[in-house]
């Protein structure tokens, strides 16, 4: 093990982050550069060793944590950074990115703070790129194979480059104008530098993969087009359908999808526009829903100078302490404050949205809203608690209900669909059309980075199969195992 005091002698120690003041007037990542390098290692000393480490479990990628902690202790990098690509293609977007399942099931976690892993291994990855030992891994044959990967979030890239890897020429689709689906323009930048996304294009380049932005499958280039040229098709195409809110006075100007709203701002740091067409600047914000990425509309309109900023939640305040029907080393629902929460804003739980209300020129101005419980396993509004907001903007981020179908790709291709609008896959990640597999969101749904990398990789070794019959590739997850999912 690391070392068999620290666990007993090193408290738990995070990244620093930026003053509010300071990260506030520019898009860069909140935390302070370099604030990690002078405690990682006595961070990662931390670790246990744990004779069965359920941190393996908690990670869907089988991330070999106690390994590269240890090598991290020992401030071998290079060798740190081989065991975590071992499990691992881009452990810089799962460093910064992921809510860190594998802390909630570190056995150290029972009884008191759990082993930073999330920041041992983005001061792995980032050391390494620092270093020179992320290369390109091209492969030292190709097989004459072909695959298409429709899509370049997370899934469809860890499937292009696993398969590129095994030696088959690998093409992918992607409908935006730039490569890496809601890690490009769905993450703000001040979560994640898309330099970290441009430099891993720019590897898989070097090892072979091919990309094509601007084309939409479907649309622009048909299911019958693909097969014809491809002897295998990956679609990671996500969960791109946002869950609507129904109510009196949707339809009124300036109520948006968050994905119709952060885009823009990524834009905007991408150089496309010098202002967003849609922006929070001396509005009054209310944000629906309060996950992950109703957090990144907070901090996002913060940045773009929002007179007030409001984030709404259907559901109770989570606990602060791990609920007893979450025991460990299960991933509890917890109360977190984010960098963006940090910054400002209120957060209320417990309310519904009745209707919104607008001016002559329909443009929204105020949400109306009431205070709801559960009772007898029934959402009840609660009279007498109706209230009122100001709401020049108001951003849905309630989720998503399913990959997209009215493009065409779903039917062209004749796939089988669940009942949660996804595509139906077996233990293989096959479709039910001979040669289309699925990996990500478009057949999990909704759900973390880490399963999206997994899948992919797992997707990957179904189609080596096929192709050859055979595959070395790993195979980490399996689509029926939900066990980690939020």
């Amino acid at each position: 093990m690391a070392d068999p005091k620290g666990f007993l002698t090193t408290p738990r120690e995070t990244a620093r982050t930026r003053p509010v003041a300071e990260r506030l007037k520019d898009w860069n990542e909140v935390y302070v550069p370099g604030s990690l390098l002078p405690i990682i290692s006595k961070q990662a000393g931390r670790c246990m060793d744990c004779g069965i480490p359920f941190c393996h479990n908690g990670c869907p990628l089988g991330n070999l944590i106690p390994e590269w902690n240890d090598f991290a202790y020992r401030e071998d990098w290079t060798a740190a950074s081989e065991r975590l690509h071992a499990t691992n293609n881009f452990p810089e977007f799962t460093g910064r990115l992921c809510p860190a399942p594998c802390e909630s099931a570190c056995v150290l976690g029972i009884n008191q703070p759990a082993v930073t892993i999330k920041n041992v291994e983005v001061s792995i990855i980032d050391k390494a790129w620092d270093n020179g030992d992320v290369t390109p891994q091209a492969p030292e044959r190709l097989s004459g194979k072909t695959a298409a990967v429709i899509g370049s979030g997370p899934a469809g890239l860890a499937a292009a480059q696993q398969l590129t890897r095994a030696g088959h020429t690998v093409v992918v689709y992607e409908r935006a104008d730039r490569i890496g689906g809601l890690l490009r323009y769905g993450i703000p930048e001040f979560k994640m530098e898309k330099v970290h996304i441009n430099r891993r294009i720019e590897q898989m380049r070097a090892e072979g993969t091919k990309f094509r932005t601007g084309v939409e499958v479907g649309r622009d280039v048909t299911a019958t087009d693909l097969r014809k040229r491809f002897d295998a098709v990956v679609i990671a195409a996500g969960a791109t359908i946002s869950r609507d809110l129904p109510v009196p006075g949707r339809d009124l100007n300036g109520i948006h999808f968050a994905m119709e709203y952060l885009p823009l701002a990524n834009k905007v740091q991408e150089g496309d526009f010098m202002a967003p067409p849609i922006t929070a600047e001396g509005k009054h914000v209310v944000v629906i829903g309060g996950g992950d990425t109703g957090a990144d509309c907070v901090g996002t309109a913060h940045r773009q100078g929002a007179a007030s900023v409001t984030q709404l939640e259907i559901m109770p305040r989570p606990s602060e302490d791990r609920p007893a029907g979450q025991p460990w080393p299960t991933f509890p629902m917890l109360y977190k404050v984010t960098s963006a929460h940090e910054e400002g804003g209120e957060r209320i739980y417990s309310v519904s949205t009745t209707h919104f209300e607008g001016d002559e020129d329909g443009n929204v101005q105020a949400l109306h809203l009431v205070e709801v419980a559960f009772e007898d396993g029934k959402l009840v509004q609660k009279p007498g608690t109706e209230r009122v907001l100001p709401a020049q903007l108001v951003t849905l981020a309630m989720g998503f209900t399913g990959t997209d179908q009215e493009n065409g790709l779903t039917a062209q291709f004749g796939l089988a669909m669940d009942a949660r609008g996804n595509i139906e896959r077996d233990a293989s990640y096959a479709t039910n059309v001979d040669g289309v597999f699925v990996a990500g969101d478009a057949g999990r749904g909704q759900s973390l980075i880490v399963w999206a990398i997994a899948e992919g990789r797992s997707a990957a070794r179904g189609v080596d199969r096929f192709l050859t019959g055979t595959s070395a590739l790993p195979y980490p997850v399996k689509p029926t195992d939900r066990s980690i999912t939020v």
